[in-house]
């Protein structure tokens, strides 16, 4: 047991306590709040000295940071997304996938490059400070750190853009985030716009050389028809052509027909009865002498032979027998006539519907040339016609001026800067001033100076019990 007078500063030079001979009662784990408060209370003087040195350091520090002023333009993406040359819309799940491509290509060097050229940003001391190297390399380095410089963030519903530009200068911060603003605009319209001048200018050159090819058509068909003198390539003229050949067939036929007959006819295939039917001067005759040899034979019973009514009746029968004979004569002349005649007209139609066939042949061939030639004409009309009724819609998308992104606010130079947050650092710096204050001499007092500054001190590091604790006394302390 010991007795611990309060308020002294007793160096312990007792060695190792033998914590086996501890009591249970006082032996305890660590250091209590007391020992804490006993040590902070010691060294009060320090914490508040070294507390006001690091916070007065601080914030000199603070102070003298640069300041950083960030300027904001909005942007907004179309919701209808359109495809000028196809004139098409864009899937509503793809604008996402557009804007997240949008913001990636903001900070790209397509962008960028532009930009830098148009600020000179290879003159500015604040984004060429620390390189060391070729131009070429410069460039790329002034490129990096103006990527660092800008931020680009999605709206939360999604179309609107944010292009953040940090500087030294409010004025430079607005004019970065223009100028990014303006070229990636410039870009995404020209993106849009020049793929379809391009191809209305295609589109103009194909419809010339379609025109001209349909005015070549045309040419062709016109000389052919004025080379084979045809009015017009139907099938009407043909038609009147086999008409004309289907005639001379049929007349041949009848030629041939009627020498057949006449042949038979002289071959005397035919009775005389047909010839008596074929010719009335035969059958006059005929009837005349059927007459006289009636009368004859009347007169033959009443007369005898050289009665002269039957020498006179004789005669005029052999008279009209001779009559018949030279008629029958001629009829068989008459026919030989006829059927040369039949020759000479079938030889005529023969040559005649050799010819005729020769020119349907031709006419046909001359109407599957001019055929196929019209059939051109037609398709070069119809593919020029199709050209021609898109060509507005081409040149309409030509001329008009699509962008896909609008600016909704140019950014404008901030009145604060948006680093650093001085009162917050501030509230930093304190309560690192008042760690390092309170820690440090607590540090020094368990670590290197540990003393014995109240009765937990005797009783939870050696076991002592203390029976009584004295209010300091000076002397008893100077002595000691």
């Amino acid at each position: 047991m010991s007795i611990y007078t309060s308020g002294t500063a007793i160096t312990s030079a007792v060695s190792e306590p033998n914590l086996a001979a501890i009591p249970e009662q006082l032996s305890h784990q660590g250091m209590s709040v007391v020992q804490y408060a006993a040590i902070l209370l010691a060294y009060w003087k320090q914490i508040t000295v070294l507390t006001i040195v690091v916070a007065s350091l601080a914030a000199v520090a603070i102070k003298l940071l640069p300041k950083t002023y960030t300027a904001t333009a909005t942007l907004i993406v179309n919701s209808d997304l359109r495809d000028p040359l196809a004139g098409r819309d864009f899937p509503v799940q793809m604008i996402t996938d557009y804007v997240s491509t949008q913001i990636e290509l903001m900070t790209s060097p397509i962008v960028l490059q532009p930009v830098v050229k148009q600020l000179n940003l290879v003159q500015d001391k604040d984004f060429t400070a620390g390189f060391s190297g070729s131009a070429d390399a410069l460039q790329v380095f002034v490129q990096r750190n103006l990527a660092s410089a800008i931020e680009a963030q999605r709206g939360i519903g999604g179309q609107l853009l944010y292009v953040s530009a940090s500087a030294k200068s409010a004025a430079k911060a607005a004019a970065i985030a223009n100028a990014v603003t303006d070229v990636y605009i410039d870009q995404d319209r020209r993106r849009l716009n020049e793929p379809a001048a391009e191809r209305a200018r295609r589109y103009t050159e194909e419809l010339a050389e379609l025109r001209e090819k349909t005015i070549i058509a045309q040419d062709k068909v016109t000389a052919f028809r004025k080379e084979n003198d045809i009015g017009s390539m139907n099938s009407e003229s043909t038609g009147t052509e086999e008409q004309v050949l289907d005639t001379l067939h049929q007349r041949l036929l009848e030629t041939q027909n009627r020498r057949r007959s006449l042949e038979a006819k002289q071959a005397g295939q035919q009775s005389s009865a047909d010839e008596a039917i074929a010719s009335p001067s035969v059958r006059a005759s005929k009837t005349l002498l059927d007459a006289q040899l009636s009368e004859l034979a009347q007169l033959s019973a009443t007369y005898g032979p050289q009665h002269p009514k039957i020498q006179e009746l004789n005669t005029q029968i052999a008279l009209t027998r001779q009559s018949l004979a030279d008629e029958n004569h001629a009829l068989a002349a008459n026919t030989q006539t006829e059927i040369a005649r039949s020759k000479a007209l079938e030889q005529k139609y023969l040559q005649a519907i050799a010819e005729q066939e020769a020119k349907v042949v031709k006419l046909r061939q001359d109407q599957d040339e001019g055929g196929k030639l019209v059939l051109e004409l037609e398709s070069a009309k119809s593919v020029y016609k199709q050209a021609l009724d898109g060509f507005d819609q081409i040149m309409f998308q030509a001329v008009a001026n699509h962008a896909n992104v609008s600016v909704v606010s140019r950014a404008v130079p901030p009145l604060r800067p948006s680093r650093p947050n001085k009162r917050k650092l501030m509230m930093e710096a304190l309560a690192v001033a008042l760690g390092l204050g309170v820690g440090v001499p607590l540090g020094y007092g368990l670590i290197i100076a540990r003393r014995l500054r109240c009765r937990d001190d005797v009783e939870r590091d050696f076991g002592i019990a203390v029976l009584a604790q004295l209010e300091s006394v000076p002397t008893l302390a100077r002595a000691i």
